[in-house]
């Protein structure tokens, strides 16, 4: 099994990502190249045009990956949009957001809407980026009676629970939500990082210690000690109602694209943690790229503890984003576009391979 080996890759579609056409196509291509997981926001509608996807790789071969769906405890970037009133915009503003915007989701000035809804994934990118303060974030946090008949009519392979320091009573609330729905699951996995619930903007508060990689650096201090025992804490939680655990890292949340720097950000917070964590297959998130895996070879000789694999977001989003405009642009799927697919494969394939023949 890929987990067990060191080669599991997921794609992270976005637990915000409403944008139906890219997630069919997307799905479709990554689960062609070999994925073993699809990890999709909480929605009827983006889990059934994943399904789509995946169908037209089985088509063609592949093996089906495993559904996930992600949910989160409390306010989380994955699980927020982008908002703005374009009117409120002065005229002649050079428009860094929509320069800065991965997801396209920023249309030119005189749109009807600040922010295209279904394509806003909450990078948070634009954020800062406005020169006039307009923009904010809103969460899209679902209703705790919500989930257990959710969860139910999607019947999904896995669901990750996206928590942070200081939320461990939230969590055994939404793990109840979960159970209750009744369902097998493959596993349960738990993404955390350095954030601190009730702190920063949108409760966010990273690790301020230095940031080289001496020991007794950025990640040996009492913030990553409190992360490895609410993990403990997790773990009792997630076992104690049957589930089995996949330890997500996310290092520097939905920043692969941003430039390989980024990758170093999950694999330190592997190489300082992975030895103390609960037992459990470690996957690396947040920030990870092409650059990520010659960085974990790196770490003790490639020998790190259970790597048992990768999850690629927003750069396997951003690496395509041409040609789903070109095959969208023309009014089908980049799917069914024979000129454009064999460059989309190549591309979607040259991310996902070297995982999938790693060598431990």
């Amino acid at each position: 099994m890929a987990l067990a080996q060191g080669r599991w890759v997921k794609w992270i579609g976005g637990a915000s990502n409403q944008d139906q056409a890219a997630i069919e196509d997307l799905a479709g291509l990554y689960s062609l190249v070999g994925v073993h997981c699809l990890d999709l926001a909480a929605d009827s509608a983006v889990v059934a045009a994943a399904r789509r996807g995946i169908a037209w790789a089985m088509e063609r071969g592949a093996p089906p990956p495993w559904v996930m769906v992600s949910l989160s405890d409390g306010a989380d970037p994955h699980f927020r949009k982008a908002w703005f009133d374009p009117r409120c915009c002065p005229p002649g503003c050079s428009r860094p957001c929509e320069r800065l915007c991965p997801a396209l989701a920023i249309p030119p000035p005189g749109a009807p809407q600040g922010v295209l809804e279904d394509r806003c994934y909450g990078c948070g990118r634009c954020l800062p980026a406005c020169p006039h303060g307009l923009i904010e974030e809103r969460d899209q946090l679902l209703p705790a009676a919500a989930v257990p008949p959710l969860l139910a009519a999607l019947r999904p392979d896995a669901i990750e629970l996206h928590t942070r320091i200081g939320r461990a009573v939230p969590f055994a609330w939404r793990l109840a939500q979960v159970r209750a729905a009744g369902i097998p699951l493959r596993r349960l996995a738990v993404s955390c990082g350095l954030e601190v619930e009730g702190r920063g903007s949108g409760g966010v508060a990273r690790d301020q210690a230095p940031t080289g990689d001496s020991p007794g650096g950025p990640l040996a201090t009492p913030l990553a000690n409190r992360l490895v025992a609410e993990l403990w804490d997790r773990f009792a939680q997630v076992r104690g109602v049957g589930f089995a655990p996949l330890w997500q890292l996310d290092g520097r949340p939905m920043s692969g694209d941003v430039g390989d720097g980024t990758a170093r950000a999950a694999v330190q917070l592997l190489r300082r943690l992975a030895p103390a964590l609960p037992p459990g297959p470690l996957q690396l998130a947040g920030g990870t790229n092409g650059r990520t895996l010659a960085l974990v070879q790196d770490l003790n000789g490639g020998r790190a503890r259970q790597v048992a694999g990768v999850a690629f977001g927003s750069v396997a989003r951003v690496q395509l984003q041409d040609l789903l405009g070109q095959a969208h642009g023309r009014g089908g799927r980049l799917l069914d576009q024979e000129d454009l697919l064999p460059r989309a494969i190549a591309l979607a394939s040259a991310l996902v391979t070297p995982w999938l023949n790693r060598s431990r």
